[in-house]
């Protein structure tokens, strides 16, 4: 005699919680990611007594100017005579922008005076050194 079962047997995966698990992958990468800030070109900052956070990154661009003359705008490295196009476009797109000036404690001052000029020829008017604090 042969028994019959009433409830077959279905080889097939149920893919009823992957919606769920990949929701839950998803807000673990969100939440783990670290946002990757411009890093620049290697400067030793000069040090202040004092100093004053910036209101907003989000409309900032960074200058790194180097004691080898070197510069770069936003992590992309540029001559002096090609700062005054780059900023003028970047101040057309955001006119609060405030350019920070992040430069060696032994970068010639004729390199921040040619930066200096050329950013007044771009209009870009907000400019904030960057520096850190001094410990005494």
């Amino acid at each position: 005699m042969k028994i019959e079962r009433r409830t077959q047997e279905s080889n097939e995966i149920s893919t009823s919680s992957m919606p769920d698990i990949i929701f839950m992958l998803l807000i673990f990468f969100m939440v783990t990611t670290v946002m990757r800030e411009f890093d620049g070109l290697d400067v030793l900052m000069p040090k202040a007594k004092m100093i004053e956070k910036l209101e907003s990154k989000r409309h900032t661009s960074y200058i790194w100017a180097t004691k080898d003359n070197l510069i770069s705008v936003d992590d992309r490295l540029t001559s002096v005579d090609g700062l005054s196009t780059i900023m003028a476009s970047k101040i057309s797109r955001d006119p609060k922008l405030t350019v920070s000036l992040k430069s060696d404690q032994k970068a010639k001052m004729d390199l921040i005076m040619d930066i200096h000029t050329h950013l007044r020829k771009a209009n870009a008017l907000k400019l904030s050194y960057a520096a850190i604090t001094k410990i005494d």
